[in-house]
């Protein structure tokens, strides 16, 4: 346990620290804790004033909670003005010394992995996750533990996420709580926006992937333009040691490039140039089977999940695993009996008439891979579609999920996801306004389960269901806040008899 004048040297020798207020008596105080929630601080804590929101309220939460000490960008001098105080010129940088510091360097008792892209994030940390499972139960050890956009599983704590990569202090919370529960491997999401403000900052991967990189989170709180976007996602090689990259992928060669010098390469894809490489893709209504080759071996695999485009996505979790130099029959295993929640789930209603998919896509890339997939899977059925956008980012995906799904449905059904601060209504129209462009017929219902229920109900014969952007997550943002509510899995099971 250290000291609270061991984490001031540390931001002062990363030229950080721009005033410090505290007598010798607080700074030679250990540091028990260390939270950027006021209702989680405990007596001793160091905590971190951090957010656009922040009130003064919370430091006096903290305080009253058991702060000793409160690090931050401003000065709240009405919440106490002799309170001892940190202040910093890059909160989000601190962040990431103080949980390396604090949570003492966990990560390098781990073999982590890293997997980044616009598409396939979850599915390929899930699909590495059960390789290694597998792997990790043969041996009689402890499983990999998991940080994704699903969920977080990491020995401790088992919930629901809120971010694609935890905020720095969490994020080194996990990595700690992963070690004393005797887990060897961790495997995560790296969002863009996590390489961009520095949440990874410190941390060196085992392993990273880049599947792809499309036109996506463009908006005023997240990434000015797709240079700042792609300039973001290119971090993650700089804290790799090795790095599987999609050759199939849009824009891989400048991916090839920026990786080049920086980290040990594996390419994977479907061309001679990859080293792992696929070949004679085929699917049934079993699931998919396809050949890999790689330096070690030729060999088949097998997946359950259906959606061709999770070809790649395996293929990138076998690249993963074959720099971990993880044996073959894990990887079949591991692949073969592999499921992700909320990704591609079908459901099928009586007689197998209606067939309902659920899926997390939510970008235009992975709208494009869904619908094309599925109007090649399920030629003889039509498609009806129910999607929505989030309030107040990613401000393109209004225009572009319209025009795919309006490209490739019968009907769609516009409705509530995530709105945020955003009137529901108002997001609606916008994308109305684009389906209406396509020629396709299109109903707003702002209710999201009415919306599944209305699709479902007016489903014919022979067609499917397409019920996108959630997946299993059991929260919708109203406001500033996440409000329960059951998940599209569950509406699907209420109304498809």
């Amino acid at each position: 346990m250290q000291i609270l004048q061991t984490y001031i040297d540390q931001l002062d020798a990363m030229g950080l620290t721009t005033i410090v207020v505290a007598p010798t008596e607080v700074r030679n105080r250990p540091i028990t804790h260390l939270s950027y929630d006021s209702k989680d601080m405990k007596e001793g804590g160091l905590f971190v004033c951090k957010g656009a929101h922040f009130l003064p309220a919370y430091l006096e939460e903290a305080i009253a909670n058991g702060a000793i000490c409160y690090i931050s960008e401003t000065e709240y001098i009405e919440a106490d003005e002799g309170f001892p105080r940190v202040i910093v010129s890059d909160i989000k940088k601190t962040m990431a010394i103080l949980g390396n510091l604090f949570y003492e360097e966990a990560w390098k008792q781990l073999t982590l992995i890293g997997v980044t892209g616009t598409k396939g994030k979850s599915t390929t940390t899930y699909y590495i996750k059960h390789i290694l499972d597998h792997y990790q139960m043969e041996r009689g050890k402890e499983p990999c533990a998991i940080l994704s956009g699903i969920d977080v599983e990491d020995g401790v704590i088992f919930e629901e996420s809120h971010l694609t990569t935890p905020e720095a202090i969490m994020l080194h919370r996990h990595f700690k709580n992963a070690v004393d529960s005797g887990r060897e491997y961790l495997v995560m999401e790296v969002s863009s926006q996590a390489l961009k403000y520095d949440r990874t900052l410190g941390v060196t991967f085992t392993a990273s992937c880049f599947l792809n990189i499309g036109e996506d989170h463009i908006s005023p709180i997240e990434h000015s333009d797709f240079e700042d976007y792609v300039e973001s996602k290119l971090r993650l090689f700089h804290q790799s040691k090795m790095s599987c990259i999609n050759m199939d992928a849009t824009h891989s060669e400048r991916v090839l490039k920026a990786a080049e010098g920086k980290t040990e390469i594996l390419k994977f894809g479907s061309g001679d140039e990859a080293d792992i490489r696929v070949s004679e893709v085929r699917s049934d209504s079993e699931g998919i089977e396809f050949i890999v080759t790689t330096p070690s071996f030729t060999e088949p695999f097998r997946l359950s999940m259906t959606g061709l485009f999770n070809v790649e996505n395996a293929l990138a979790a076998i690249a993963v695993c074959h720099c971990l130099k993880i044996p073959y029959p894990s990887m079949y295993e591991g692949l073969k009996r592999a499921k992700v929640p909320g990704r591609m789930e079908t459901f099928f209603g009586a007689s197998s008439k209606i067939l309902v998919i659920v899926d997390y896509a939510h970008n235009r890339m992975s709208f494009e891979r869904l619908f094309d997939s599925t109007a090649k899977e399920y030629p003889e059925r039509n498609i009806i579609a129910v999607f929505g956008c989030p309030g107040k980012k990613a401000l393109a995906r209004r225009r572009e999920l319209a025009e795919v799904a309006g490209a490739y449905s019968k009907k769609i059904f516009i409705t509530e996801e995530d709105a945020g601060e955003e009137p529901v209504l108002d997001i609606s129209l916008e994308i109305a306004h684009y389906v209406k462009e396509t020629g396709c017929p299109h109903e707003i219902v702002l209710d999201r389960e009415e919306a599944i229920r209305r699709a479902i109900d007016e489903a014919d014969e022979n067609t499917v269901i397409l019920l996108t952007g959630k997946g299993r997550e059991t929260r919708q943002k109203r406001g500033t806040e996440y409000i329960d509510c059951p998940s599209d899995v569950d509406y699907v099971l209420k109304y498809l008899v």
